[in-house]
């Protein structure tokens, strides 16, 4: 577990902090739950602060209040997809709430796998939380909304951005800052543009070849379905290339037929972050969102990008990381015109990813499941839930005096997400999610190990994409 979670769990625990808000509705969430007085809702999500925080501290929680007993299960994003998917197929009803990824939850709404929170709340007057208001959440809630009904599908319980993090202490050594001028002619800063953060990257290779320090992370494991990840919806928006190239219209990926998965801009984006590999720590192409984290908490890398998720515990929790106090924070390096077009609406410059807990038409507890949602959406639980995992999903949290003092030791990471987390985005509207990553996945990981050329791969892929998507009854 998580020290900083465990930290604050215990905390959280033996002080008793619970908002006055929370112990005011004790006596409605024992009313509430009367029927279900005995029952065991069962969870599962991937092993994140987030989730840990869940099963440490707001599931035993909710069981004290109301005496329905919480079994989370959390376990490897893999296994994680895999059980869930496979209960929600078979109607099994093994979980009565699963997490539901920003990125996934388009393919669960095209196939009914969940139940309409707004409309089973509005039918059930009686489980109805006056405590539980969609209106305080931010506006990621809207990724979990019904296109076309407006109804929420889900309550989100973690929201973050994936921001560049720099080692302040590096970027800001007089004797590094001279160093870096002789060697490049030109001011040691976070980077803005692709061209500075190959520079830096390659100084600090050069300036750590005894330290154990290389110049950036990379998410490049050459197996799993996170170098997708990195280069689609992190690399390639900072270069124009925007919904994995994929045209959201005519379903086309080649840009011979109107899409940009191979364009030139792709083709650029793929060759500068495969080219970064070589400024990176050799852990690099084996590397999930974890192995950056922990990469870039032990020192090896000068800078990144790196799941928001993981900055609180890199930038706060001496158990586990090396650089407390010595973390930038940052936007990431875009091509000429990419920032613009993302303060104008029209573009990103990366993701905003997060989750939210739904509940399967196939769950057999419906109604203390969402007990349990409404319970775990209450303004008045987020304060130490974003403490132990970085995670905001209401707006009022960032004005926490608590935040605010985590935001300092944080080098304004929720400020940057909050001012400029408009610039960042989900993936895109997608039910075929799934299917195409699995057939243009493995052309990554071929360019990462050297198998084939960047532009090859792209060519590939967006062949095999087209194919796909042709297959599935989206394109003719």
């Amino acid at each position: 577990m998580n020290s900083f979670v465990k930290a604050a769990c215990v905390g959280f625990i033996s002080l008793g902090v619970w908002s006055s808000t929370a112990l005011a509705q004790d006596s409605w969430w024992k009313t509430a739950a009367q029927p279900y007085q005995g029952a065991t809702i069962r969870g599962i999500s991937e092993s994140t602060p987030a989730s840990k925080y869940v099963e440490q501290v707001l599931g035993p929680k909710f069981t004290e209040e109301t005496g329905i007993k919480v079994e989370f299960e959390a376990t490897s994003w893999d296994q994680m997809y895999d059980k869930a998917i496979k209960d929600m197929e078979a109607n099994t009803g093994i979980y009565d709430f699963v997490y539901i990824e920003q990125d996934i939850v388009y393919t669960y709404l095209a196939r009914n796998f969940l139940v309409d929170i707004t409309k089973t709340l509005a039918d059930n007057a009686k489980i109805a939380s006056p405590d539980f208001k969609p209106e305080n959440f931010t506006t990621f809630l809207n990724y979990f909304k019904d296109p076309k009904s407006g109804n929420v599908m889900g309550v989100p319980m973690e929201a973050f951005i994936k921001p560049y993090l720099y080692r302040k202490d590096l970027f800001d050594d007089p004797a590094i800052q001279k160093a870096y001028k002789d060697s490049t002619g030109a001011d040691l800063k976070p980077a803005t543009t692709h061209d500075e953060y190959t520079q830096i990257a390659k100084f600090f290779t050069e300036y750590g070849a005894d330290k154990e320090l290389w110049g950036t992370t990379v998410q490049a494991s050459s197996s799993h379905p996170a170098a997708f990840y990195e280069f689609f919806e992190s690399i390639a928006p900072t270069f124009g290339v925007y919904n994995w190239g994929i045209n959201g219209t005519t379903f086309a990926a080649t840009e011979a037929n109107g899409g940009q998965m191979n364009s030139a801009a792709a083709k650029k984006a793929l060759n500068y972050w495969v080219g970064l590999l070589k400024y990176a720590p050799p852990e690099s192409t084996s590397s999930t969102w974890d192995e950056v984290a922990g990469t870039f908490a032990a020192g090896r890398a000068a800078q990144g990008l790196v799941y928001g998720e993981n900055a609180a515990w890199i930038a706060t929790d001496e158990s586990k990381s090396t650089v407390v106090g010595k973390v930038g924070v940052s936007l990431p390096p875009v091509e000429a015109g990419v920032m613009e077009a993302a303060e104008s609406g029209k573009g990103y410059i990366g993701y905003y990813d997060g989750g939210a807990f739904g509940i399967p038409h196939s769950s057999k507890n419906k109604d203390a499941s969402l007990l349990f949602l409404q319970y775990i959406g209450q303004a008045s639980v987020q304060t130490d839930w974003v403490l132990a995992g970085s995670r905001i999903v209401m707006n009022s949290t960032y004005d926490d005096p608590k935040i605010v003092d985590q935001d300092k030791k944080m080098n304004g990471y929720y400020t940057l997400m909050r001012e400029d987390g408009k610039l960042f985005a989900g993936a895109p509207p997608f039910p075929f999610h799934s299917q195409v990553l699995q057939v243009v996945a493995p052309f990554i990981y071929k360019a990462i190990v050297g198998e084939i050329k960047p532009d090859d791969a792209l060519d590939q892929a967006a062949t095999a994409a087209e194919a796909e998507l042709v297959k599935l009854g989206y394109r003719k």
